[in-house]
């Protein structure tokens, strides 16, 4: 897969790489519709939030194909399914999660797994979002 540029700092690769995909030989390569979800996640939410928070989002799980989300345990109805979701790896706490709440960028969920140093982001990409915000755990500091 080339690294097809979606914005300043992120890649399509960023969100199809999957170990487990790689481990099982799967095809974790998303549909059209998948995407233009990611496109829309990425150009706006992700880049935005990143260009306003001042700091580099890392991508440790974005397009998930059905049978790699079966893999992983993901929920039947995961976003990541569909190219809406994407994981994002946040150390040192919810730094992340207080700059998107302060930054008045539409998202669908923000959660917090605290245990994992993870946020969950996701932006839908037809119908109106939730803007709902959950934290997963308890803080490490």
């Amino acid at each position: 897969m080339e690294k097809k540029k979606i914005s300043d700092n992120l890649t399509m690769k960023n969100f199809i790489y999957s170990r487990v995909a790689i481990e099982r030989g799967l095809n974790n390569m998303p549909t059209p519709r998948a995407e233009r979800a990611i496109n829309n996640l990425v150009e706006n939410l992700l880049q935005p939030l990143q260009d306003f928070a001042g700091e580099t989002i890392y991508i440790t799980s974005g397009y998930r194909c059905p049978e790699v989300n079966r893999l992983v345990r993901g929920a039947r109805n995961s976003q990541h399914v569909t190219g809406e979701a994407a994981d994002c790896y946040v150390p040192g706490g919810p730094g992340l999660l207080w700059e998107l709440e302060v930054s008045e960028l539409d998202f669908d969920q923000a959660i917090m797994y605290y245990n994992k140093e993870v946020l969950h982001l996701s932006l839908k990409l037809e119908g109106e979002n939730r803007h709902e915000i959950k934290e997963v755990g308890k803080p490490r500091y």
